[in-house]
């Protein structure tokens, strides 16, 4: 059984090395899309797979710390770094080249591991993120799927701190340490408590 939420965001980025000369050379934006999926052995105590508003969690402050913030490759030049972060509140800073490709393994590696931290309280399932669809445009996107973490290809691009955000995004987290409990050694961060149940 696999079920699907969509979450979006707006943000910009230049696109290094790549064909397309006006995503190259420009910063440029996008309204992107992503879809995650969710699968699981059994349905739980709401005969779901996991409930919608708890993907509304984590998962979505997660994502939601990417939205009108300007995205950047840490090999940029000093000077292109210094000016973003001189000049823009919300920003975040990557170790990768910011392809529809590169977003789809790194929110795949970290909602992985946001559902591996958190208990749940509902007889749920064994849940895995099984993949991450991401579009830049309505034409095309990129989709990672857990295999993909293990290819050596793919695994070197994204780690614990592929990613780190700026203070005016991490000022807007009611968890200040939201992030550091993400990528911390701890095996359970996000706690769910059990829902009232109406009928037994």
């Amino acid at each position: 059984m696999i079920i699907r939420r969509l979450y979006k965001f707006c943000a910009s980025h230049v696109v290094r090395n790549c064909s397309s000369l006006k995503c190259a050379q420009n910063i440029h934006g996008h309204n992107y899309e992503v879809e995650v999926f969710i699968e699981t052995n059994r349905l739980d105590n709401a005969c779901m797979a996991l409930d919608f508003g708890i993907m509304q969690q984590e998962m979505q402050i997660f994502i939601d710390s990417f939205d009108h913030a300007h995205h950047f490759w840490d090999k940029e030049s000093a000077e292109f770094q210094h000016f973003i972060e001189k000049n823009c509140v919300r920003y975040v800073k990557c170790s990768f080249n910011l392809s529809a490709e590169s977003y789809a393994l790194m929110f795949l590696y970290y909602l992985s591991l946001i559902l591996q931290k958190s208990t749940f309280s509902n007889n749920e399932g064994e849940l895995k993120v099984s993949s991450v669809r991401v579009h830049e445009t309505k034409n095309g996107y990129a989709e990672a799927f857990l295999k993909d973490l293990e290819n050596p290809n793919f695994k070197a691009l994204v780690h614990k701190n592929c990613v780190s955000f700026s203070q005016g995004i991490q000022s807007l987290w009611q968890d200040k340490d939201f992030f550091n409990k993400i990528i911390s050694d701890e095996e359970k961060c996000f706690f769910h408590a059990k829902p009232l149940h109406q009928i037994p």
